[in-house]
């Protein structure tokens, strides 16, 4: 209350009967036309970051398979050897999260980059290996039995 009351003793407002009129005597009126402009452009500037967070989050990553990412290494993931099947160059690995791929822990087939490593480790034996895709499928590029 103390707010209404006190633009009412202000010596520049008196007779003034609301604060509509108080904004008009201390600034001069206000034209609608010269209004409109402006608050259009506040309205644009305001909302300018939302659409641009927006498009951000809309853009599809699922389409960058073929970029080349040099600082990205894959990392080494866990696993244990299920099968191995060396006339299809397939191996069965039960494994950890893959964070390079961002993919949880399951059983599954890979295909493998090189035969020769499958040379490298048996049927039941932990394992440390790297995985990337490529065309599409996840491939093993790297195993070596867990020490």
């Amino acid at each position: 209350m103390l707010i209404v009351t006190a633009w009412r003793r202000h010596p520049a407002l008196v007779g003034a009967r609301c604060p509509l009129q108080t904004f008009s005597t201390l600034y001069g009126a206000i034209e609608m036309k010269n209004l409109k402009p402006l608050l259009v452009a506040l309205a644009f500037a305001a909302s300018a970051p939302f659409a641009i967070g927006a498009h951000a989050q809309a853009v599809d990553h699922s389409k960058m398979d073929g970029m080349k990412m040099d600082g990205m290494a894959a990392s080494l993931s866990e696993g244990e050897v299920r099968k191995i099947d060396k006339e299809a160059k397939k191996i069965t690995l039960k494994h950890g999260d893959i964070k390079n791929l961002d993919m949880p822990g399951m059983t599954m087939v890979f295909q493998v980059k090189d035969a020769a490593l499958l040379d490298k480790v048996k049927v039941g034996e932990k394992v440390r290996f790297t995985a990337d895709k490529a065309d599409g499928v996840i491939v093993v590029t790297s195993i070596e039995a867990a020490k």
